[in-house]
Order: C-alpha cells, then structure tokens, then sequence
C-alpha cells in the first residue's frame, strides 16, 4: 500500500486542489517577497521562504489531523471552540497588538508568533452553527426554542470582530446566514436577523462619528469606499498598482519571478497576491485559480449531500462557503471589483494562523468525506452479502 493509499483518505480531488495552490503558493510568495526582504532582513528571501514553507507543511500535518479524526467529534469540538474564541475575541480587541489602528493579534508569547483571534472564531461559529441547526431541527421554526440560540451565538461573534476587521465580521455574518437558510431557519427570522445587524452598524457608525477616537478603523473603512467610488483618485494607490501588474501581463504573463509591480503593490503577498499571479502566470493563471477554488466549492456541495448526518451537511457547506467566498473577495478587490478589504488569499496568501486554520478547516471538510465513503462501502459490503 503507497503512501497516499494509506494516510491520504477522503476526497482525492480536494487534496490535489490543495497541493495545486500550496505550489502555486510557494512559487508567487518568493517571488513578491523581495521588497519585505530588503526592508526587514536585508535582501534575505529565503529566510521568508524558509518560514513560508515551515507554515504550509505545519499546515499539512493539521489538515492530516483533522481528517483522520471522525467528524462528529467536532459538535463537541465546537462547544469548546466557542466558548474560548468569544474571551479570546474581547482580550484582543482590549488587549490586542495594534497594527493599522486595529486590533486583530494576539502574541504567542513562546514562539513569538501573531495570532489572529477571528480565524479561530470563524472555525468555531461555523462548526457550532452546524451543531444547533442538527440538533433543532425538529423545531427549526420556533423562534424561542432554535432562532435564538442560534441568533446569539452569531451576533455575539460577528459584534467582537466587527469593530477591528469589518469585512471578516460582514463575511462571517453571510456565512452564518447561508448555513441558517440551509438549515431551513425560518425566512422570517433570517431576515429580521439581518435587520439587527445592519441597526447594530447604523449605531457602531454613529458612535464612530461622535467619538472618532473611540473607532479609529471606521476612518480608514470610509476611506477605502470613498477610494473604489472616486476610481481615478490618488487614495486609489493599491488598486490602481494591481490594475498595472494585470494589464502589463495580459494575455500570457511576465513568467515565475517576473513581476515588477511587486516593488510597488502593498503586501503584494497577501492582500493583493492575485494580481502577481496574473501579472507572472497570464490569463491562464487567474482563469485557472479560480477554477480551482470553484471546484472545491463543488467538491465540498458533493460531500455535503452525501453525508451520513445532516451535522455533517452543515459543516460541509458552511466551511466550503467560507473559504472559497473569502477567496472570491480577494480576487475581487485585485481586480478592482471590491473595496480593499485585507482579505489574504487562502492557500496561496503568505501568512501564519490563517493558513493553519484554512488547513483545519480543510480538513474537517476531508473527515465528512472519509466517513461518508466508509459508509458507501459498507453498504455495498452488505448488499453484497
């Protein structure tokens, strides 16, 4: 029995999905590093690289944990997730390391490491959110029983994100509003729910404006609206540098390391790395990145409906969704389609947590595939016999 036979189970499609942007990835970070290696470390991109790939094969060793682990052990996973990500959510919005006016990082104090609170609360409310609507749903339409406990939950989360990482909040909010419609919430209570959220943004809006130093980050979110509005403005830098890396490459790309916007993109490994793979792979490149993401949005549809549980479903669907509408966003904003949101690229983005969370995820999205061929099998096992 190979090596992939035996450790690599559930769906092989997703798995080459994954390996096809972890390459990718490796390829465009060290080529967009080398104006954050000659700022922090001298010209030294293999230091970045080196890191690089000591997060994507960590990353790995999560997703390898994660599936191999049966899925419905998650529902109790997420109980425990949850209750830790809210805390950890208001000590970093208190307590957190301030970047940009916005406070998203903790510090792991040993390994000195950043640490963003809301990848780990996405994972969480995802998973819990798959968790109440399986265990309500008998009486999915109550509003007492199943829509609060499910509300709170979610506006709890989404109100500790919100006032440092707006697009991460307004994300995961439709993400859980996807999954409740899913989970045959009632039309009515969805609704009402997004009424709550966008009163609760009037109001953080109007806090912001009589009290602009108590919200710093409600300046800059204006700010980046007013930037996609006004188009041709000089607030429009970051656009306006990914527009020249994608039309310069047009139609056949500058080649791998070939980029020369890299020097003048902001974080054009992370935020903006969809325009360097335009710019260095073509048309070609940007067509076929988002062919893979839609396949594994499909892929994750497939093990959704073939699920033992409907846990399961809910848990297929909701992780897909956001990864892959996440990634959506990205592209959007490196095509100038979207307001600058700070969304990395998942898989392909360099970063830290965020990838191992992406991973897990992943992972947790192998494990109801796992399952549900273990289940097939038996079942032809038994028709057999």
């Amino acid at each position: 029995m190979s090596f992939v036979d035996k450790y690599i189970k559930g769906d092989r499609i997703i798995w080459l999905v994954v390996f096809l942007l972890a390459i990718l990835s490796v390829l465009t970070v060290y080529s967009s590093i080398v104006t954050l290696a000659y700022k922090y470390k001298d010209g030294d991109t293999i230091y970045y690289l080196v890191k690089h790939l000591i997060i994507l094969v960590v990353g790995f060793g999560l997703m390898l944990g994660a599936h191999n682990l049966n899925y419905k052990y998650y529902s109790r996973i997420s109980q425990i997730a949850i209750f830790i990500s809210i805390p950890l959510l208001a000590i970093t919005l208190i307590f957190g390391a301030n970047i940009n006016d916005a406070s998203r990082w903790l510090v792991i104090p040993v390994i000195n490491q950043t640490f963003q609170t809301s990848d780990l609360a996405k994972l969480a409310l995802i998973m819990y959110l798959a968790r109440l609507l399986y265990k309500k749903q008998d009486n999915i339409q109550d509003f007492k029983s199943a829509f609060l406990p499910i509300m709170v939950p979610v506006l709890v989360v989404c109100g500790l994100i919100l006032p440092a990482n707006f697009s991460t909040a307004a994300m995961l909010f439709t993400t859980s509003l996807i999954i409740m419609f899913i989970g045959r919430v009632n039309i009515k209570y969805i609704l009402s729910l997004i009424g709550i959220g966008l009163a609760s943004l009037m109001l953080l809006m109007l806090i912001a404006s009589a009290k602009p130093d108590l919200l710093p980050r409600m300046g800059t979110w204006a700010k980046r609206i007013e930037s996609f509005s006004a188009g041709g403005s000089e607030g429009n830098y970051q656009a306006d540098q990914a527009k020249i890396a994608i039309a310069s490459a047009y139609p056949f790309g500058k080649g791998p390391g070939g980029s020369t916007q890299r020097n003048f993109l902001p974080h054009p490994y992370s935020d903006f790395i969809y325009a360097i793979v335009i710019e260095e792979y073509g048309l070609a490149g940007g067509l076929g990145v988002i062919i893979l993401y839609l396949i594994l949005f499909y892929r994750g549809i497939k093990i959704a409906q073939r699920a033992e549980k409907t846990f399961g479903t809910f848990l297929a669907v909701g992780l897909s969704f956001s990864l892959v509408f996440q990634a959506m966003i990205n592209m959007a904003v490196a095509v100038n389609l979207f307001p600058v949101t700070g969304q990395p690229l998942p898989l392909v983005s360099m970063g830290g947590t965020s990838i191992w969370f992406t991973c897990l995820a992943i992972g947790i999205i192998l494990s109801v595939s796992r399952r549900s061929e273990k289940s097939t099998k038996q079942k032809k096992v038994n028709v057999a016999v």
